[in-house]
């Protein structure tokens, strides 16, 4: 039974924005010295984009002419010439670490011209703030990114002055990021990559994306292929700051056809736009913890919308995965239904892969409890391959967790074991401190000495 509390609490902690650490156990400390050490990624695995030019085009236009609160914005700001950034604050080494593995993706990847520096004056500044000085401004943001600003100290003195306004912003000389230090190492490397990447490019999130952070539903952690040719493509010398939108939306499809000539070949499809109300509605529904009635009401809402717009892409499934995991707890089968019509939009359409692995994370837990581990390793190998690739160490830690109870199932226990350290790994940069490791430590820790074999 312990074990499988230790599951089914990473599961919620990986379902959920916001979790308040409870207190350790009080036996943890003595077995704290078997944590293995922390896992970090060293390799990137971003794809080309596989939908057609004509629909990036009409993403790329909409991203970057309006704001997240659907506010228009009338021009397009960049940088213009190379690009500098400096990390400043209180940074932890992994920051540094992910940091520059994202520069080095941008410059490889989007080929736009940005180094870091140590001293002086930066266009992007990057400052590593508390958590509750983030909360102090924003209350329910992790991280974010404001203009004309190069420290914390000077955005919270301006913050209400024009200077402060995108919607006020003709080009981009020095931008402001701020990322707590005191979060698990994924969370700030997450921070790192959606921040970064608005401050040089795009503002605006689109629902309706699949393999972009440039979305809310928060599947992609790092940037995509489809973000860096996003990125690519803001720095592409037919643009420059100030052009309109009529401007961009005739240069584009010119910029697309020579940085990604296959997605001439590919046919369009009808995207339809996502209504403010779906926006509302699953901004209600999302949040920590088992659902209450009114965010499963949210959620059912946002299902209604996805019917009567006659969508059958991820948009459709996310209320219904949504809806799983608030119920999961209180009615598992009811829980499966809702995951069970999630995927059948997901399988639907390619380019869904961290969408169904996210599925599977929850689905398998059920497999396991009704002992069905044989039958479930090849999904649970498949889904950990799919967050590998997309170097989400949280999911990762849990998927890995999951099979080791799947290979404990079918009596291979050594191996189960070993998976079950390596989950351990991952989950030190998943989470960081947070009780979910320690209780992972504390499951290895009461492990039978004598489980041989497998």
């Amino acid at each position: 039974m312990m074990r499988w509390a230790v599951i089914l609490f990473g599961l919620a902690l990986v379902g959920c924005t916001a979790v308040p650490p409870p207190q350790p156990p009080t036996r943890v400390n003595a077995v704290e010295e078997i944590l293995p050490p922390v896992k970090a990624f060293t390799a990137s695995y971003s794809t080309a984009p596989s939908r057609s030019n004509t629909n990036i085009a009409s993403d790329f236009v909409n991203l970057h002419f309006a704001l997240e609160s659907g506010t228009p914005l009338p021009v397009l700001t960049r940088f213009e010439g190379p690009v500098t950034l400096r990390l400043t604050g209180t940074p932890t080494p992994s920051m540094q670490r992910d940091l520059t593995r994202l520069l080095t993706r941008l410059q490889r990847e989007a080929r736009i011209d940005i180094r870091q520096i140590s001293e002086g004056q930066a266009n992007i500044t990057v400052e590593a703030v508390s958590q509750d000085q983030i909360h102090d401004i924003l209350p329910n943001a992790a991280c974010f990114v404001v203009p004309n600003s190069s420290s914390f100290e000077e955005y919270s003195r301006d913050r209400r002055k024009r200077k402060s306004s995108w919607t006020a912003l003709r080009n981009r000389e020095r931008i402001g990021i701020f990322i707590p230090f005191d979060v698990s190492p994924q969370e700030k490397r997450d921070c790192l990559h959606e921040e970064i990447a608005q401050a040089l490019g795009p503002l605006n999130d689109l629902y309706h994306l699949p393999d972009s952070v440039f979305n809310d539903d928060n599947i992609h952690t790092v940037l995509t292929g489809f973000d860096m040719l996003i990125l690519r493509a803001t720095y592409a010398p037919e643009l420059q700051s100030g052009m309109t939108r009529e401007q961009v939306e005739a240069a584009i499809p010119g910029i697309l056809s020579r940085l990604n000539p296959r997605g001439d070949a590919i046919q369009p499809q009808p995207i339809t736009e996502t209504p403010r109300e779906w926006v509302n509605a699953i901004q209600k529904s999302v949040g920590p913890g088992p659902g209450s009635r009114k965010r499963f009401r949210a959620a059912q809402k946002a299902a209604l919308i996805g019917q009567e717009q006659g969508w059958t892409d991820h948009r459709r499934a996310f209320p219904y995965y949504l809806m799983g995991r608030m119920v999961q707890f209180d009615d598992p089968q009811q829980a499966l239904l809702h995951y069970d019509v999630a995927l059948q939009f997901l399988r639907a359409n390619p380019g869904t892969e961290v969408h169904r692995a996210y599925v599977t994370t929850q689905t398998a837990s059920y497999a396991l409890a009704q002992g069905k581990g044989s039958e479930v390793l090849p999904e649970l190998d498949k889904a950990i391959d799919v967050m590998t690739r997309a170097e989400n160490a949280s999911q990762l830690a849990t998927l890995l967790l999951l099979k080791s109870e799947a290979l404990s199932q079918t009596g291979r226990l050594t191996q189960a074991r070993s998976v079950r350290l390596d989950s351990l790994g991952w989950a030190r940069y998943g989470f960081g401190s947070e009780i979910v490791v320690r209780s992972l430590v504390q499951d290895v820790a009461e492990a039978p000495a004598n489980n041989k074999g497998g």
